[in-house]
């Protein structure tokens, strides 16, 4: 009995132990309430929650906080965050107590995760992560809203990688190490970094086509790419290095610099030069040119090849470091320079930033030109516009240069020197100078006032040609203008640019075309079925109905060419109710006798004019009888418009006044070759008719007394017509 009763007593104190174990487990989590962990109420807005989580993380953040509790205290605010700041899992805590996203209502679903919510252990307890996210990563964390608004609009300056990842994810905890590597690789040089969790983020996850973790997306242009490689820190650098658009930096060399610098006229940008001993473009320098790819153009010289010398010992290149020289207008001095032998990236774009404008730009579109000249906002950021309109004929190329010249010796932050061809934008220089087209150019100082176009203005006086004179004038009246604000007592509404860079729009096309087809190739060569379903069954659909269309119409339009030619047909039986031969098929009976129609109006265009181009593969011909009484003046009419059919006596005078007599003639006519042929009958003594003389052997046509006439006919088709003369009875 003492036996049995050892072992009772002790399973009785482990199990007091566990209880006491889950009562503890419970009590903390009970007490974990990410309300109460940041101080706030229910009724804080979203903006408070944010400005509370930035105070407490400084306070309680473990570098600077000595207290043993504050790494705890860390946690739990970060938590509280993750939680309070993203508003869909901040409705769902507030709701379910819980903070997943997905719901379905069940009650043992319900009952489950209440269970695990209540029961919560700390990582440690089981020796293994959910997902192996660290909390620093919290500042990666993206929500469906958050994309859209910043990192959608932010991929056309810079690529993004993103990671799609969800709790209880272990294959997540094995790609960590390589993606933190990568992180802090690539993010110094530019590279947008983002963690979507997709346990949380099912929106956005469906936007992103992504419904497997883990995965890596990169975004670039708005257009989202997988990643489809092993998980390696080079793979992924190289993949951001492809998802760049290709040409962004040209190789410069000794043979092409001269035309590289000198294309600031045509692209109306300046150029940039990065001088440096690798031989591929370094990817901080690419995604730099990618930032800034609308305003400057980049070169890459490659220090150790032979091609660069000549350039190298023009510009005077330390080969030790690398060097970046910005060129505007002047292609033989640069504008600005730097060397560095460690090139940071805000170093990189902090220079280009200054000088991504020439110094005296041309106005290509609206959008160039609300960034030149800007409206104003405050009374002390005046910012006045300086345009010269001109022409682009060779004479004005002069004046051109005096006013660049001038340009860079008067360089102030409140003037911006700025140029326009009259041609190009035409109902700008119509607003500026009242209709007049100006035999010369001219210098016009304007401010713009509000975004409708709205501006005050003047004009210098005695237009520009470049003279001393008139640099002189120009700078009188810009040193005036400072003084006096209301120097400039024109007012006009300004219109919208045009925009010249317009027919650059099919290479765009083309190139947004070119990208499009890349993504559906790597689709198809990865596999990725179920976000290409949807464009298979689009581009599928397309071609059906394409080809079907096609098809179609080639087989209708070969049986309207080519009719099937009717069988002979066979001998149907007699029957008592249809004696004699008939056709018990749906096809009408042919025809053993010869139809004689009279010819009308209406029978002559059905016939003649307007028959099927096909019927001349019927082996019938047409028969018509024409009333010579009713229509007797049709005949001489139709023999005066030939020539030819005049010749003989008795046709010399068709409208003399002994009417002459075409009873029994006969007349051929072809519609397709539009002639027609007159059959004239030879009467032997006998008293017949013209129709018993035209159609007995006795009284047949003369070889030697024939006469044919042709002539042109109007309308017709490919058909031969023949038409009996004979009096109507």
């Amino acid at each position: 009995m003492g036996g049995l009763c050892r072992p009772l007593q002790a399973s009785m104190v482990w199990l007091a132990v566990l209880l006491l174990l889950l009562g503890e487990t419970v009590n903390t989590a009970q007490e974990f309430d990410p309300y109460r962990v940041l101080g706030l109420t229910k009724t804080a807005g979203q903006a408070e929650v944010k400005k509370v989580y930035k105070r407490l993380v400084r306070e309680w953040h473990p570098d600077k906080n000595n207290d043993p509790g504050a790494e705890d205290m860390f946690i739990k605010i970060t938590k509280s965050y993750e939680i309070l700041g993203n508003v869909e899992r901040r409705a769902n805590y507030d709701r379910y107590g819980q903070m997943e996203e997905n719901k379905q209502g069940q009650h043992q679903q319900g009952f489950n995760r209440h269970f695990h919510n209540s029961f919560y252990f700390d990582e440690s307890f089981f020796n293994f992560p959910r997902s192996g996210r660290d909390f620093s990563d919290s500042k990666y964390l993206l929500d469906h809203a958050g994309f859209n608004s910043k990192v959608l609009p932010d991929s056309f300056k810079r690529p993004y990688l993103i990671k799609i990842t969800s709790e209880w994810c272990f294959a997540c905890v094995h790609i960590e190490p390589v993606w933190r590597e990568a992180v802090q690789e690539l993010e110094p040089l530019g590279v947008g970094i983002g963690i979507v969790d997709i346990g949380y983020e099912r929106r956005l996850a469906n936007q992103l086509g992504v419904h497997r973790t883990p995965s890596i997306l990169g975004v670039v242009n708005g257009r989202v790419t997988v990643f489809h490689y092993s998980v390696v820190r080079e793979h992924l650098r190289q993949f951001v290095e492809d998802l760049l658009p290709q040409r962004l930096v040209e190789k410069v060399t000794d043979k092409n610099y001269v035309s590289f610098l000198g294309s600031w006229h045509v692209e109306n940008n300046p150029s940039v030069l990065l001088f440096d001993q690798v031989p591929a473009v370094p990817l901080l320098y690419k995604l730099t040119a990618f930032a800034f790819k609308d305003y400057v153009r980049f070169g890459y010289v490659d220090q150790g090849l032979t091609e660069t010398s000549r350039l190298l010992h023009q510009f005077n290149i330390n080969s030790y470091a690398p060097t970046m020289l910005l060129f505007k207008e002047n292609t033989e001095q640069p504008a600005d320079i730097i060397q560095a032998k460690g090139m940071k990236r805000q170093i990189m774009e902090e220079f280009v930033s200054n000088n991504k404008y020439l110094c005296v730009p041309r106005l290509v579109n609206q959008h160039l030109f609300d960034e030149l000249c800007p409206i104003k906002q405050f009374h002390r950021r005046r910012k006045y516009c300086v345009l010269l309109i001109t022409g682009e004929e060779p004479g004005f190329v002069p004046g051109n240069q005096a006013f660049l010249t001038f340009a860079s010796s008067n360089t102030k932050d409140v003037l911006r020197f700025t140029y326009v061809y009259q041609r190009q934008q035409q109902p700008l220089c119509q607003a500026l100078l009242h209709n007049q087209a100006p035999l010369f150019a001219q210098v016009v100082i304007l401010e713009r006032r509000s975004p409708g176009g709205k501006a005050v203005y003047r004009s210098v006086i005695g237009g520009w040609n470049g003279s001393d004179d008139d640099k002189t004038r120009l700078h009188e009246q810009l040193e005036l203008l400072q003084r006096d604000p209301s120097y400039l007592s024109y007012d006009a509404t300004l219109p919208e640019l045009n925009n010249e860079l317009s027919p650059m729009f099919l290479i765009q096309w083309i190139n947004a075309a070119y990208d499009y087809f890349l993504q559906i190739y790597d689709d198809l060569l990865f596999s990725n079925w179920r976000e290409m379903m949807p464009i298979l069954s689009l581009i599928f659909s397309a071609l059906f109905i394409l080809f079907g269309t096609v098809i179609i119409q080639a087989f209708s339009d070969s049986g309207e060419e080519k009719p099937p030619q009717k069988p002979k047909p066979k001998n149907p039986p007699k029957t008592e109710d249809s004696p004699g031969r008939a056709n018990t098929s749906s096809r009408p009976p042919k025809k053993d006798f010869v139809e004689v129609t009279e010819l009308t109006n209406i029978t002559y265009i059905s016939n003649l004019v307007k028959l099927r181009p096909d019927a001349t593969q019927c082996l019938t011909l047409h028969f018509s009888f024409l009333n010579a009484d009713k229509h007797s003046q049709w005949m001489p009419s139709l023999l005066e418009s030939c020539p030819t059919a005049a010749r003989g006596d008795e046709y010399s005078s068709p409208f003399s006044g002994r009417p002459r007599d075409f009873t029994g003639h006969v007349l051929a006519l072809n519609g397709h070759k539009k002639y027609f042929c007159l059959f004239r009958p030879v009467f032997t003594g006998d008293t017949d008719t013209g129709g018993e003389s035209s159609s007995s052997s006795s009284s047949s046509f003369d070889e030697g007394s024939r006469r044919k006439s042709r002539s042109r006919l109007v309308g017709g088709d490919q058909t031969l017509c023949l038409m009996c003369l004979v009096p109507f009875r």
